[in-house]
């Protein structure tokens, strides 16, 4: 199997596209490793639906070091080596620039960008070890090309390309890639109670006319933590159905 055998860390694994990764991994061979802030019961129920063995959930605050501390360390007591890591782990707390509370800047900044910074910290230490690993970065089309309202989310997501652009130059004299996934939009629990009228005008900047599915982004993941990509690091694979074109 594409990923067999090969120890990856999700987080936010517990709904939508991250419940997805975990899931196409998991079919793959991999190992999973996933974490939830706060929802036990949604990550119990991804956790039984898995195919293989060797997997497990961990409680994590991707905002909070201490806690991503405490969840590493439960991690490195089964496994001491790690294969691969993607930081999925967001949130959004959307308003128009004037009316933005500073610390619902700082919330998603700290969730989104900040939170990547540690897990990918702490874990290329270990991949530097072994000389091996894979870091795929779930960012967005939001982050590619702004958008009213979401100022924090765009500067959380544009910053994390930027970021994983300078640590797989750092990196990659050890072997680890650093890529990034950019999904548009994809029909999770969150554009299901969408109106016709917005999901029309959504559709109306995607050339393929439809939105993407959670496994369209969870195949582009499996993709990027193989082997099959053992020759591509620094870049950022959009799934968005034609909405960003570079």
């Amino acid at each position: 199997m594409l990923l067999s055998g090969k120890k990856i860390i999700v987080t936010g694994g517990s709904r939508g596209i991250g419940a997805s990764i975990v899931q196409v991994l998991a079919d793959s061979g991999a190992q999973v490793a996933f974490t939830y802030s706060s929802n036990e019961d949604s990550a119990k129920k991804v956790l039984s639906g898995l195919r293989g063995e060797g997997h497990f959930t961990v409680q994590m605050d991707i905002s909070n070091e201490n806690s991503i501390n405490k969840g590493l360390e439960l991690i490195f007591s089964k496994w001491p080596e790690i294969d691969g890591l993607v930081n999925n782990a967001g949130i959004t707390k959307d308003g128009l620039l004037l009316r933005m509370k500073s610390e619902d800047f700082e919330n998603v900044i700290n969730t989104n960008l900040k939170g990547a910074f540690l897990l990918t910290k702490a874990l290329s230490k270990v991949m530097m070890k072994s000389r091996k690993g894979s870091i795929v970065n779930i960012t967005s089309v939001i982050g590619q090309t702004g958008n009213a309202g979401q100022s924090n989310y765009a500067a959380s997501k544009a910053g994390l390309i930027g970021f994983s652009k300078s640590v797989a130059q750092e990196l990659a004299a050890r072997n680890i890639r650093v890529n990034c996934v950019a999904p548009g939009f994809i029909a999770t629990e969150m554009t299901h109670v969408l109106n016709d009228e917005v999901k029309a005008k959504i559709m109306d900047k995607i050339p393929l006319q439809r939105m993407g599915d959670a496994k369209d982004v969870a195949n582009a993941v499996k993709f990027l933590l193989s082997d099959e990509s053992s020759y591509i690091t620094g870049h950022t694979l959009s799934i968005n159905g034609g909405m960003f074109m570079e």
